[in-house]
């Protein structure tokens, strides 16, 4: 075999691996962030979410946000879900009435399963209040207080989901006749 025929040989496999190689870089695809959503056809951040009646039930689902854009349901494999009072929730002054409101912590009032599936349970929980004051006819509703929902996976934590719950009534008053709770 001739010397030249060789060296082309060897630029040409060169040149082959290193834009495999590049190509390579091009594609990894790193785990950058996680986030909850209620829907498992599509990342969307859902807000606050308002879990009703003893018994109501709300899925939350984790995805995986990738180095690539792409985004994938994560599909329980290893996600950790976790609830807690959010801060300052503990206690609230109904302002219309001055009653001391007091939120009990997980898994009273909401439980979360293993695979992101909330129950509201006893004790039952309305975290709004109506703030409308007179001559108001109609509540204007102020939550008060909230669970937070977050996901771990693979070392990380998605931003927290918050939860409002109105499984108990609300205050009877002249705006609220029904006693309502929340919107």
């Amino acid at each position: 075999m001739k010397r030249q025929t060789l060296f082309a040989a060897l630029a040409c496999a060169l040149l082959v691996f290193s834009m495999l190689g590049c190509h390579a870089l091009q594609t990894t695809n790193h785990l950058q962030s996680i986030q909850l959503s209620t829907s498992n056809t599509s990342a969307t951040p859902p807000g606050t979410l308002d879990l009703q009646g003893i018994g109501g039930t709300l899925q939350v689902y984790a995805w995986g946000n990738y180095s690539s854009g792409k985004q994938t349901l994560l599909n329980n494999r290893d996600v950790a879900y976790q609830i807690v009072l959010s801060p300052g929730s503990e206690s609230a002054v109904d302002p219309g009435t001055d009653l001391l409101y007091q939120l009990d912590a997980p898994p009273a009032t909401v439980e979360l399963s293993s695979t992101g599936l909330l129950t509201a349970v006893t004790p039952s929980a309305c975290t709004f209040f109506d703030s409308a004051q007179p001559p108001a006819t109609k509540p204007a509703w102020s939550m008060v207080g909230s669970y937070s929902v977050t996901a771990t996976y693979s070392g990380l934590t998605s931003p927290p989901v918050f939860v409002a719950v109105a499984s108990a009534p609300g205050f009877y008053s002249t705006h609220n006749p029904t006693g309502q709770c929340g919107p």
